[in-house]
């Protein structure tokens, strides 16, 4: 015989309470009598209600053949007022009144029921219902129960805890667990338990989702005695974020649909008809006429009027239309209904991601354009807007932190008992590294893609996520996304904003088991690794290697533009776990703009010293027009006036005129490069455009001196790869990469911003050739000292550090 034991009637008190308080009512919206007739459609032999504190419910449908009555009841630890929900079966209205004198004690209830004989069962064994729960208290279950849910509305890590507790138990354990709490347990061989299924129905979506089946029972009787005597099993699949979600949009829709009366639109509208196909159990109604004639006349007005005035439930309106419209699997649930079908929870999770995308794509335009702009009343509007949306979508958020906090706590629960965790999936450190600039030619990407390399030579979980409207190939160690929509920035043609898929990624983060979110940039998919860290309850790591304020300025000229994004720069990185710097000076410029000094650690980096090598020198230079006898000085890094390179134009053309001995390899693309080349014309200069790989392995060893002039890098890989190829360095005394350098030894320190300092700096280290050659020996065994093996090791360590700062 079938039955799903846990569902509950329009008489229930739901678990998730605060959701309905939300509401403003603590019923469900489930009539008995539906219940009933839905269980008895999906095959099951025996109905029963498992109302919380409650048997109206039971008692409505008690006329009904093969049903019995069971009751949900609300009990707690005494010592601390942890609260815990048992099912009981089969009762009758005397003993769920003598039942209710016994409620607010666990050790009475388990006493009175073990006396009166009734079969009972702890529910959701591992859900913490008033956030109280402990491993103690899970030790004190297995001392007071016999029989335990598998509850389908919880997450598959949580089921598969408790079967490999509960199937792991020896006499041994519980004599050692009864002498820890002074607790003898209240049934025979309490090393032996028992299991039944339940829906955990509240909406009326999943009756029968999870149900309990004892074979070959004839009646009532038997089908119990199959549950205690250890002979039922349990049928049905576990729930995700997404199923659980799917229950609560349903619930705010059954409530706010009887409050409103929204019923007498869904003939009418379009939307409400695929609403109620949604979100109502087993709504196959076909919209009438007159709601697919609204339906068309719509479209008709969208092709005509756009988007209207713009308002979130406007612009949800038309994207929602918009999809119906051109979605086929939508246009069939609007004609057919539902059906029943199976993965409903999955098709609204797409049709909700999608129409959220577009309405974020929307805001997301106008508080970009109202920061540009400084239009902050336009701003304030848009993100009152955006807050709306994110109430939307609140459903997610919450079922997706539920089931992430449960993940964290079945762990707990596995190692206590001695199991490995990776009983229910690996759980070594896995990292998710979020950056907005991976296949692009620069210092980030280059030391992402080195990590990657490194990471899976060192059998690492380490995964780049990263967004882009580019379709690259797959690589692996990197999850791209496609953009939702791109924003380019007006001062900054070549830079552009991708806004990222948020429910999408927040999904995948959460089915890929991240440990550990870490975050390389501060912009949209920054903001989207924050708030999927909080979601999930994970520790987020942000790396500072950008000095977006300064690069501001440069490019706006404008110091308020810089003093806004210092703000948010700080307000970002202030939300995280731990912020990693390149350098001592990075760390010290965010320490004294606000950030906790314990926050900010120390990011090692190095450069692979295989590739850049001395022995890559071959005088490749010459093909590319350079002299061989002159002092060839290089560059290499983006073209761009951040960089300072207007004052390596300035002090190479001084340079030139005092000795004409003397080239300028400049490697690399950007903003400045047709500007800077017309600025040195008539000069010994030489402009490769981009080189990577063993090509640029030759170009740094064929070179003489390395010139980086930049004040707004916070570290200069391009710096270390010069001096692994066996070369000097000019930096300045501004931003990282003079910590990168022994000097006087590996190359030379000047002023930053100063024409002079840099002009005498060069002069002075190629006046003497052989001081040049044994500064260059000196470079190549200091490099060998900051391998990127050694530093991928020490960075690794980090993110250890990173779990127990946070704990």
């Amino acid at each position: 015989m079938k039955a799903d034991l846990h569902a509950h009637s329009k008489f229930s008190r739901r678990p998730a309470e605060w959701i309905l308080q939300k509401l403003g009512s603590p019923e469900s919206f489930t009539e008995p009598t539906n219940l009933y007739r839905i269980a008895k459609q999906r095959g099951m032999s025996l109905v029963t209600i498992t109302d919380h504190n409650s048997i109206e419910g039971c008692l409505e449908i008690a006329g009904q053949p093969d049903t019995f009555v069971s009751e949900e009841v609300t009990t707690y630890f005494p010592e601390d007022g942890c609260k815990l929900h048992v099912l009981v079966y089969d009762i009758d209205e005397t003993l769920h009144r003598e039942m209710q004198r016994s409620l607010e004690n666990l050790y009475d209830l388990t006493a009175y029921l073990n006396r009166e004989k009734v079969l009972h069962v702890l529910a959701h064994p591992l859900y913490s219902v008033n956030n109280r729960l402990t491993i103690e208290h899970v030790e004190k279950t297995l001392l007071l129960f016999r029989n335990f849910e598998l509850n389908a509305a919880r997450s598959p890590e949580q089921n598969r805890c408790l079967h490999v507790v509960l199937n792991g138990l020896t006499p041994e354990v519980m004599d050692a667990l009864a002498n820890k709490h002074g607790i003898e347990p209240t049934h025979w061989e309490p090393w032996k338990k028992n299991f039944t299924g339940g829906s955990d129905d509240h909406s009326s979506l999943s009756i029968a989702r999870r149900y309990t089946h004892t074979p070959e029972a004839a009646d009532l009787a038997e089908f119990l005695a199959g549950i205690e005597g250890g002979r039922s099993l349990v049928v049905g699949p576990d729930s995700t974020p997404k199923t659980l979600a799917h229950n609560i949009y349903s619930i705010a829709y059954q409530y706010y649909g009887r409050k409103l009366n929204l019923e007498r639109y869904e003939s009418n509208d379009v939307i409400f008809s695929l609403l109620g196909r949604f979100l109502l159990g087993d709504n196959g109604s076909n919209p009438t006429l007159r709601a697919r004639l609204t339906f068309y006349w719509n479209q008709s007005m969208r092709r005509r009027e756009g988007n209207g005035n713009g308002s979130v439930l406007n612009i949800l309106k038309n994207e929602a239309h918009r999809l119906i419209w051109d979605d086929p699997g939508l246009a069939a649930i609007l004609r057919n209904g539902n059906g029943n079908q199976g993965k409903l929870d999955e098709k609204w999770f797409g049709f909700v991601n999608k129409v959220s995308n577009k309405v974020l794509c929307h805001f997301a335009d106008h508080i970009i354009e109202s920061i540009a702009g400084a239009q902050f009343l336009n701003l304030f509007d848009s993100l009152g807007s955006a807050g709306a949306l994110y109430a939307i979508l609140a459903p997610y958020f919450v079922s997706f932190s539920l089931f992430s906090r449960d993940r964290q706590f079945t762990g707990s629960v596995l190692e206590r008992f001695g199991h490995a965790t990776s009983d229910l999936g690996d759980s070594r450190i896995n990292v998710a590294h979020f950056t907005d600039t991976f296949y692009e030619v620069n210092g980030v990407a280059g030391t992402l893609k080195k990590q990657i390399s490194a990471a899976l030579k060192a059998g690492k979980n380490y995964t780049v996520i990263t967004c882009t409207a580019e379709d690259p190939p797959h690589s692996p160690g990197v999850r791209n996304f496609k953009p939702i929509s791109t924003y380019e920035v007006p001062v900054y043609p070549e830079q552009k904003l991708y806004y990222p898929p948020f429910l999408e990624m927040l999904d995948y983060c959460y089915r890929e088991r991240f440990t550990h979110i870490h975050c390389a940039t501060p912009g949209p998919l920054g903001l989207v690794a924050l708030a999927i860290a909080r979601v999930l309850r994970l520790p987020i790591l942000g790396t500072y290697h950008t000095a977006l304020p300064q690069y501001a300025q440069y490019l706006t000229d404008d110091v308020s533009v810089a003093e806004m994004m210092w703000k948010y720069v700080i307000w970002y990185y202030d939300q995280m776990d731990l912020i990693y710097v390149p350098s001592v000076s990075t760390a010290a410029e965010l320490a004294a703009k606000g950030i906790a000094g314990s926050k900010i650690k120390i990011f090692p980096r190095g450069v692979h010293t295989d590739l850049f090598n001395p022995s890559r020198r071959n005088g490749c230079l010459a093909r590319y027009g350079v002299d061989p006898g002159t002092v060839k000085l290089l560059y290499v890094g983006r073209v761009s006036k951040e960089k300072n390179l207007e004052l390596l134009v300035r002090a190479f053309k001084r340079l030139a005129m005092a000795m004409n001995n003397v080239s300028l390899v400049v490697v690399g693309d950007g903003p400045y490069w047709e500007e800077m080349r017309e600025a040195l014309r008539g000069t010994r200069s030489v402009f490769t455009g981009y080189i990577e790989g063993e090509a640029l392995a030759s170009v740094y060893a064929s070179a003489d001196l390395f010139v980086f002039p930049s004040t707004t890098d916070t570290f200069g890989n391009v710096v270390l790869e010069a001096q692994a190829s066996g070369i000097p360095v000019v930096v300045t005394d501004t931003g990282g990469p003079q910590e990168n350098i022994v000097p006087e030894k590996t190359g030379v320190v000047v002023k930053g911003n100063d024409e002079q300092s840099l002009f005498e700096g060069i002069r002075r280290m190629i006046a003497d050739p052989g001081r040049l050659k044994a500064m260059g020996r000196e470079a190549r065994e200091y490099a060998e000292t900051r391998t990127f093996d050694l530093a991928f090791e020490s960075t690794w360590k980090l993110y250890a550090d990173a779990r127990e700062h946070r704990s």
